[in-house]
């Protein structure tokens, strides 16, 4: 059987399918711009494939409560024109189960079917890119709520050498608004990518990390914790993160050395993780 996948971002919409070992047979990738063109292209791509399901794993906030009016629409958000926009509606003429979860839950499933948490009965994905965001798969499951996980948003102690207020419009000191991408370049005038060479700028960026990773540490007791995202491609980043992070947690919880990782399925993490919210409902 098949199964398809997409992987919704505000810059682009990485379509694919999917067979039953996990193996993506075909991929594309679409830019997201309006609505309604960006829709149409994603439906007549998976029209040219006979799949058994569709997963999304979108951008969000979305709402995922299955007796919303609102059920698949994209909430607040600061991608302009998609606001409200379901993801789940224009994909019912494909006459297919469609399933549909965070980008960051679809990451973390992918990795542990298939990647380097698999196996895990609990483990995070960390993002950490134009945004911050978490996958949590907790005892089994994808985790929910009244909500779903917006993990990106803790709040964190600001670094002693830090005099930035952070980029996000809701809170000064979150996780988001102190070390995405976008934060690194108002804080410092240039990308991180820009920075390589700049102990200080990864000096704080890894103790804002590290601060949020111990915090997951202690809420969720994950077995792994993948870390993934633009600013990630850091030289030396994992290492200064695997270091502050046992130094806050001063031996309560005995970590191993293989802990903190990055995701094993590379560029494709997300679309199978898609692919396989999809495939569930089967």
């Amino acid at each position: 059987m098949l199964y398809g996948g997409i992987e919704a971002g505000g810059t682009k919409m990485v379509c694919a399918v999917m067979d039953d070992e996990g193996k993506i047979i075909d991929r594309v990738s679409f830019p997201t711009l309006g609505k309604d063109e960006t829709l149409k292209n994603m439906v007549d791509y998976f029209k040219g494939f006979e799949i058994a399901s569709l997963g999304i794993a979108s951008f969000g906030p979305i709402d995922l409560n299955k007796s919303s009016d609102k059920y698949g629409c994209i909430l607040r958000t600061p991608k302009e024109g998609w606001e409200n926009v379901s993801f789940v509606e224009p994909f019912k003429e494909l006459g297919v189960p469609i399933g549909i979860d965070t980008d960051v839950n679809g990451a973390i499933l992918g990795e542990v079917v298939y990647g380097s948490a698999k196996g895990c009965e609990s483990a995070i994905y960390i993002t950490i890119g134009t945004g911050i965001g978490v996958g949590l798969y907790i005892n089994g499951g994808l985790a929910h709520g009244l909500m779903h996980p917006e993990a990106g948003h803790i709040l964190m102690t600001k670094h002693p050498e830090d005099k930035y207020d952070g980029c996000c419009k809701f809170h000064k000191n979150c996780f988001e608004g102190l070390a995405c991408g976008p934060s690194i370049q108002k804080r410092w005038g240039k990308p991180a990518v820009e920075l390589y060479n700049e102990s200080i700028v990864w000096e704080i960026e890894s103790y804002y990390i590290a601060q949020a990773v111990a915090d997951y540490c202690l809420c969720y007791s994950p077995e792994k914790v993948v870390l993934w995202g633009g600013v990630m491609h850091q030289d030396g980043l994992y290492d200064m993160i695997r270091e502050k992070v046992a130094d806050i947690l001063n031996g309560y919880i005995p970590l191993p050395k293989d802990y903190i990782i990055p995701p094993s399925l590379g560029e494709d993490t997300g679309v199978i993780g898609a692919a396989l919210i999809g495939k569930a409902l089967i």
